[in-house]
């Protein structure tokens, strides 16, 4: 049993290493063996303990957590091979449930030091210095350079919009593009009555 379980690790494994390279760039942070899901996982392997991970999964998957773990500590133990096994076996097991509680495929996990972009960087910088303005001040570039291009570009459309009915389908198709992004910035702002000193709206998005 200890033997096949070690062979399937071994397969995991090498699926994962193959999947880290067409891995998409909008995969989350928590893909990545330096993001906080696998940094968790490493507690909870260090203690022998599911506990430290348990937080990115949802209450129902508890057991399966626990279950993983207690398999990977067993075969850790056949040696320096079979632990790294183990361990890719108990991080991938982890960020798939999680990927999956939020609604996301789990397409491996991708190598230390990834670069997932200046957003996803300065988002864990503000939570390490406790100041988020150079978060803010990327995301403010980023949607105002987005929103000048696409007004730009709905504003020179929308000039021959009349001429054909060919020239008029790009104006829409522009102005799809310009006024729906507004949108879903709009979209995903403050809620009603949020703002600064304001308290946040209660989210049950299980991580």
């Amino acid at each position: 049993m200890r033997k096949r379980l070690i062979v399937l690790l071994g397969l995991t494994l090498v699926g994962g290493l193959g999947l880290w390279f067409v891995a998409d760039q909008v995969n989350a942070h928590c893909d990545t063996l330096d993001g906080p899901v696998v940094k968790d996982a490493k507690a909870a392997l260090a203690k022998g303990d599911a506990t430290p991970v348990l937080k990115w999964v949802a209450k129902e998957h508890e057991e399966e957590i626990r279950a993983a773990l207690k398999q990977a500590l067993i075969v850790r133990g056949k040696g320096p091979e079979a632990q790294q096994l183990a361990d890719m076996f108990f991080f991938e097991t982890v960020v798939r449930i999680h990927r999956a509680g939020e609604g996301a495929p789990f397409t491996g996990l991708k190598p230390a030091g990834t670069d997932l972009g200046p957003a996803v960087r300065e988002a864990d910088k503000a939570l390490e210095t406790g100041n988020p303005d150079g978060l803010v001040k990327v995301l403010k570039e980023k949607v105002e350079a987005v929103i000048r291009a696409r007004f730009a570009h709905a504003v020179e459309k929308k000039k021959h919009a009349d001429d054909t009915v060919e020239a008029g389908r790009e104006f829409v198709a522009a102005y799809v593009e310009y006024v729906h992004y507004a949108e879903r910035i709009g979209a995903d702002g403050p809620a009603h009555g949020e703002g600064e000193g304001a308290k946040p709206a209660a989210h049950h998005h299980e991580e």
